[in-house]
């Protein structure tokens, strides 16, 4: 187990190292720099702002001071924002969108699970047919769709909920249903496809005949074992949700990281753009770790040293 994590986290040191070169030079051959949308500015202020923030160093050098950043995680100051640092952005923006996306994986994995057994258990019936049409309906309605739906229904029409804004629990439950709709859809397409498939294995068969509750059929053997394809799926959708995403932040006003990013974007801010991209790598480099830890736990037939291979 410990030579396993050892090359794991090996792995992983390599792989946020590459993608941040990636993303380093990539953002460095973009045409223009931080400043380009600034109006009217001499040239002579230009450049002290360029030799106070380091950009006018050669590239290889201002590579060299971004990986020591990141190895002591001070991701530099933000260009759009002054009196901000990059960590700062982070830690103003990640909390919100963490409490939003754990929010939405709740919904996501309570009603996806329970579609997926009920239009198994239930296949060719009206509870299954009812299931895939609100499965096809998750993923087939755009996000922003479906929360300008929730607003003028829920926040509108009844005045169920608030419209926007981030303040109160209240506010909270319209995102996390528009963010947890696709991927509640999704998790409810595999769990259906593969508790049919276990449903149909000798050992369920079996369990069966020697007169065992169905009840207890289902959550020990059958949704147990079906549940590997969801916690793949898992990963990388935690590390997406967690770090924001910008449709729904934007519509209901949430001050979230993924709204963060995109304005980083707008404004040049190169700083941002590559903290909030090594940061969320890191987030979805673990989640991948997890995962695989989490195949033994849901099945221990698979041996940590192997759970990369299933």
């Amino acid at each position: 187990m410990i030579r396993y994590l050892g090359k794991r986290i090996l792995f992983m040191i390599i792989s946020l190292f590459l993608i941040i070169t990636v993303t380093f030079f990539l953002m460095h051959s973009i045409p223009g720099g931080p400043f380009t949308s600034e109006k009217n500015v001499p040239d002579e202020i230009k450049k002290s702002l360029e030799a106070y923030y380091g950009i006018d160093k050669p590239i290889g050098e201002q590579y060299v001071d971004y990986l020591k950043r990141v190895i002591t995680w001070d991701l530099g100051p933000s260009f759009s924002e002054k009196s901000s640092t990059v960590n700062d952005v982070i830690n103003r923006g990640f909390p919100v969108s963490a409490h939003l996306g754990l929010q939405a994986i709740a919904i996501a994995i309570t009603g996806g699970i329970t579609l997926g057994v009920i239009a198994a258990l239930r296949h060719n019936k009206w509870q299954d047919y009812s299931a895939m049409v609100i499965a096809v309906l998750g993923l087939s309605v755009p996000s922003f769709i479906l929360a300008a739906f929730y607003q003028y229904f829920f926040a509108i029409k009844w005045g169920l909920f608030p419209i926007a804004k981030w303040e109160t629990f209240e506010h909270t439950v319209l995102p996390s249903f528009a963010l947890s709709a696709l991927p509640m859809a999704f998790i409810a397409r595999l769990t259906r496809s593969n508790m049919i498939e276990v449903l149909a294995q000798d050992y369920i068969k079996t369990a069966k005949a020697k007169g065992l509750n169905t009840i207890v059929i289902t959550v020990k053997h059958a949704v147990r074992n079906a549940l590997l394809p969801v916690i793949t799926y898992l990963g990388p959708l935690t590390a997406g949700i967690l770090t924001g995403t910008f449709v729904i932040e934007r519509i209901f006003g949430v001050p979230g990281l993924g709204r963060e990013f995109v304005l980083s974007i707008t404004n040049r801010d190169y700083t941002v753009i590559m903290g909030t991209t090594v940061f969320y790598s890191i987030i979805l480099i673990v989640m991948v770790l997890l995962v695989d830890i989490a195949y033994t736990i849901v099945d221990p037939r698979i041996k940590l040293s192997d759970a990369g291979k299933e």
